[in-house]
């Protein structure tokens, strides 16, 4: 649905889908080739969202936790998606984390691209 952006997900333990499996995901920001080693950490089928913590990978070289919230909100025949990044960075130096969400925001338009062609 978004091969500029994702490139591949792995699971590497656990049930797709399930708190507690862990995902390997390549993706690219600014063209750069990226990984990132996350544990789904909740599921919450009430507020339609779902929290994931990166254990590993490129975003640990900066931050010493990076937790991503994507939650699914119901309008009209579709959903608004909110993303919420919650981090701490390793020093006062490190940016803000801003050209993730830019990838974030350009992957849900693109998988709502897809899906609304889908439907078409």
């Amino acid at each position: 649905m978004s091969p500029a952006k994702v490139q591949a997900i792995h699971l590497l333990e656990g049930e797709w889908g399930k708190p507690g499996c862990t995902i390997c995901w390549n993706f690219c920001i600014d063209g750069a080739p990226k990984v990132a080693k996350e544990v789904i950490e909740d599921i919450d089928n009430t507020k339609l969202s779902t929290t994931f913590k990166v254990i590993e990978g490129d975003l640990m070289e900066a931050y010493k936790s990076f937790k991503v919230i994507v939650q699914a909100t119901p309008k009209g025949h579709g959903s608004v998606v909110h993303w919420t990044l919650i981090f701490e960075k390793l020093n006062e130096n490190i940016p803000a984390p801003t050209a993730f969400l830019d990838n974030a925001v350009d992957f849900t338009k693109d998988i709502n691209a897809h899906l609304t062609q889908a439907k078409a």
